[in-house]
C-alpha cells in the first residue's frame, strides 16, 4: 500500500508538470473527432432517409411510390389514402348511402444499392381488407435499359400506375379505367423499361393472363388474379410508349395481348378455347399554368366470349368494349390570391363505354371540384350523372378526401 501510495504521488506530480500547451492541443484533437463522429452519423442518417423529399413521378410511378428512388441507400417509408361518401339519387334505381374508407396504403421500399431496388404497395381496403398492391425488384443498368420483376402494375392507361388520389379529378378514378382497363391491375410478371431517347420512354413486360373464367357483362374486372396463387397456364405481353414532345404535354399509349382460357374456359365440344384478350389504349394529357387536358380512348376484343359461363340472369360476356373519356380543369384560385401555393381546379369529365352484344352501355358525366390547401392533400366533391342503356344505375353526390406522404 505504500508503494502503491507513493507511485499514485509521483504520477499527480508529473502530470501537474507538464505545459499547459499539452493540455489545450488535447481539447483540440477532441474536438477535431467529435466534429468527425458528429459528420459520420448524419451521413448515416442521410442514408436511412431522405429529409427533404421532392414529390416527383419516376418510372412511371406515383410521386410517394417514388420515393425509394431518391435514396442514397437503405428505407423508405410513403404512403396514400382515400375516403369518401357517396349519396345515391332516387331517379334511377336504389341504394343504401355509403361512407367508406376506400384505401389507406404504406409504400415501403428498400434501396440495396444504386443498381438494385425493392419497392411494395401495401393495401388496406375498406378498412378490413389487406392487399399486395406492388411488390418490384428494380435492376438499374443504364438509362435506356433497366429491369423489373414481382407483382407489377400493368402499364396500361394513365391511372393503373399512377392511382395516388392527388393525381386525379372526381372522388372515384375515372370509370373507363376502372371497368374497362380494370385499375388498380396487377399480376406477376417481368419486363423491362427505360428511356429510348430524352422524350420517348417505353415500358415492356411479361404478366400472368386473365383468368377468362371470371369475365363477366361488364368485362375483364373480374379476370384480375392479383397475384394470389395466380393460374398460369396463360402469359401475356404488355407493352408502353409515352412521348413528352414539350413540357406538359404527354402522348402515348399500350397495347395487351394474351390468352385468357387457363384451361378453364371449353367450347360447346369440350375442348379447350384460349379467349385470346387484346387491350389498346392512346391517351394525352397537358397541362400549361392552370389548364389540365385529358383524355383516352380504349378499345378490348375478348375471342370466345360466347363459351364462357355467365351467372344466372345475367347478360353474356361481351366479345368488344369501345371506350374513352376526356376531361378539362382548370385552377383559378391564382386568379383570386396571387402568389398562392394552395389549388382549387373545378373540373368536368364525360366518359362513353359501349359494349357490343350486351345492354351495360353507359354514358357518364362528371362535374365537381377538388381543392388542395397543400399539394399533398386534396378535397373532392362532384356529381355523377349516369345514363346507362338498361337504366339500372343512380346518379352519386359524392365528398371524398386524399393524401399522399
Amino acid at each position: 500500500m505504500k508503494r502503491l501510495g507513493t507511485m499514485t504521488l509521483l504520477f499527480c506530480l508529473l502530470f501537474a508538470a507538464l505545459p499547459l500547451n499539452v493540455f489545450a492541443t488535447s481539447v483540440e484533437e477532441l474536438e477535431r473527432r467529435l466534429d468527425l463522429v458528429t459528420e459520420e452519423l448524419q451521413k448515416l442518417k442521410n442514408e436511412s432517409a431522405v429529409e427533404d423529399v421532392e414529390y416527383t413521378s419516376k418510372y412511371g410511378m406515383g410521386p410517394a411510390a417514388s420515393k425509394v428512388y431518391q435514396q442514397n441507400k437503405g428505407l423508405s417509408i410513403g404512403g396514400y389514402g382515400e375516403g369518401q361518401f357517396k349519396n345515391y339519387t332516387s331517379d334511377k334505381g336504389s341504394k343504401i348511402d355509403q361512407a367508406d374508407m376506400l384505401r389507406a396504403i404504406l409504400y415501403v421500399g428498400y434501396k440495396f444499392n444504386d443498381s438494385i431496388i425493392f419497392n411494395s404497395e401495401i393495401e388496406l381496403e375498406h378498412a378490413d381488407e389487406v392487399f399486395v398492391e406492388m411488390a418490384t425488384i428494380d435492376f438499374l443498368l443504364n438509362e435506356k435499359l433497366n429491369l423489373r420483376t414481382g407483382m407489377l402494375l400493368a402499364p396500361v392507361g394513365l391511372t393503373n400506375e399512377k392511382h395516388e388520389p392527388t393525381l386525379f379529378h372526381g372522388v372515384d378514378r375515372p370509370l373507363v379505367e376502372r371497368q374497362v382497363i380494370p385499375s388498380t391491375w396487377r399480376e406477376m410478371g417481368v419486363g423491362a423499361f427505360g428511356k429510348l431517347t430524352d422524350k420517348l420512354d417505353y415500358k415492356l413486360y411479361v404478366m400472368n393472363g386473365f383468368d377468362g373464367a371470371d369475365f363477366t357483362e361488364q368485362g375483364l374486372r373480374g379476370g384480375r388474379q392479383k397475384g394470389s396463387k395466380a393460374k398460369a397456364e396463360d402469359w401475356a405481353l404488355v407493352g408502353r410508349l409515352d412521348y413528352e414532345p414539350l413540357l406538359g404535354l404527354n402522348l402515348g399509349g399500350s397495347f395487351y395481348l394474351g390468352d385468357s382460357g387457363q384451361g378453364q374456359v371449353k367450347n360447346i365440344g369440350g375442348s379447350e378455347v384460349d379467349v385470346f384478350t387484346q387491350i389498346y389504349e392512346v391517351h394525352s394529357q397537358y397541362k400549361y399554368r392552370g389548364l389540365e387536358l385529358k383524355a383516352l380512348v380504349s378499345q378490348v376484343k375478348i375471342d370466345d366470349a360466347e363459351f364462357i359461363p355467365v351467372d344466372a340472369g345475367k347478360e353474356n360476356v361481351p366479345d368488344e368494349i369501345f371506350a374513352y373519356y376526356a376531361e378539362v380543369a382548370y385552377d383559378v384560385l391564382p386568379h383570386i390570391f396571387t402568389g398562392t401555393d394552395q389549388y382549387l381546379a373545378p373540373f368536368v369529365r364525360y366518359e362513353n363505354l359501349d359494349y357490343d352484344g350486351n345492354n351495360q352501355d353507359v354514358n357518364l358525366l362528371v362535374a365537381g371540384i377538388s381543392y388542395k390547401p397543400i399539394p399533398n392533400v386534396v378535397l373532392k366533391a362532384d356529381y355523377s350523372n349516369f345514363d346507362m342503356q338498361n337504366g339500372s344505375r343512380a346518379d352519386e353526390f359524392n365528398v371524398g378526401f386524399g393524401y399522399i406522404f
